[in-house]
């Protein structure tokens, strides 16, 4: 049967989102960047394509097509199968912690399970400690720094990320989002931070290791490599952010770090760092939680660490809030 045939039985909305799983599955595509399965991003493209809303009530499901209107979404399926584009990036749209980002290849797509901390006012890990200041290292998208601000218009936010294409859509995304409690930055890390501190640090930084950015399915060749790549475990970002967090965090200060299935080898160079690893609704996922007093008890062997392997020197040894009073 030719294909316009076949397509000539698709007449309602719920048809197309059915028919465009189905060739999403046989297809073999990747999914993980926003939605993790085929019905949902052809649900988002579906209605993307005929420029109705996410939350779309069910009852419209059975709403016919134009012929018009359906060549506009078998051509976004058929994007997303030959070019291995994902869904967020076609959409040109991310959610993230209940908001809407606009999403494309300048920035990873927005997907971090931090958003449900966020949602949750990252408690009970801030134990109902006071937040004046907060920082989003790498925060790309800007989706976290946003999101933080969002949620909490009384927290100072700083959202800041090397990359100037990021940036640029950051900024975009907070003027979408109407916040205006946050401040981004250009920063290789703490690198332009010299005297700033904060009461709580969050960061998703690159966590992929080199052999696993050099397999991951077309997809994420889409998504800026920057934004992945992370050494041989996948840890040069993360242990130099363990190594300064510690002369960015006020007193009682509380670091949120995601390293994904790097997890694992953290845990090996570091077992004696206490880290509370999160569990989220679908359980544990590389995000853990970690005090300043801890960073700084167990500074000389992550410095160790980290000088090792010839990352930056960074910043001087961090002194322990006793011997340093009035600091912050």
């Amino acid at each position: 049967m030719p294909a316009d045939a076949m397509t000539d039985e698709l007449q309602t909305i719920i048809d197309l989102i059915r028919y465009g799983a189905s060739r999403f599955s046989a297809a073999g595509l990747t999914f993980g960047h926003s939605y993790d399965n085929a019905l949902d991003e052809a649900t988002q493209l579906t209605l993307h394509a005929l420029h109705l809303p996410h939350d779309l009530p069910p009852a419209y499901g059975q709403a016919r097509l134009t012929l018009a209107e359906k060549e506009d979404v078998l051509a976004l399926f058929l994007r997303r199968i030959e070019e291995r584009i994902p869904a967020a990036y076609l959409a040109g749209e991310a959610w993230f912690a209940g908001l809407s980002f606009k999403s494309d290849p300048r920035a990873l797509v927005p997907r971090s399970p931090i958003a449900e901390l966020i949602e949750s006012g990252f408690e009970p890990w801030l134990g109902g400690r006071e937040v004046r200041r907060a920082l989003d290292l790498c925060t790309g998208s800007g989706c976290i720094a946003i999101a933080m601000a969002h949620h909490n218009p009384d927290w100072h936010v700083d959202g800041v990320d090397l990359s100037d294409e990021a940036l640029s859509l950051a900024r975009e995304n907070e003027a979408r989002l109407h916040v205006r409690n946050l401040r981004l930055l250009k920063s290789d890390l703490f690198s332009a931070l010299s005297g700033e501190h904060y009461d709580l640090i969050v960061t998703n930084p690159p966590y992929v290791t080199d052999d696993e950015t050099d397999a991951l399915p077309p997809e994420y060749a889409h998504e800026p490599e920057l934004g992945l790549r992370a050494g041989h475990d996948g840890l040069d970002l993360a242990l130099r952010i363990l190594r300064d967090a510690p002369l960015h965090l006020t007193e009682d200060g509380l670091l949120v770090c995601e390293v994904g299935e790097a997890e694992q080898a953290l845990v090996k160079l570091l077992p004696e760092l206490p880290l509370a690893w999160v569990e989220f609704k679908v359980g544990q996922m590389g995000v853990f939680v970690a005090e300043r007093h801890d960073l700084v008890a167990h500074h000389a062997r992550i410095r160790k660490l980290a000088d090792a392997r010839g990352l930056d020197a960074g910043a001087p040894s961090p002194p322990a809030a006793a011997d340093a009073p009035g600091l912050f």
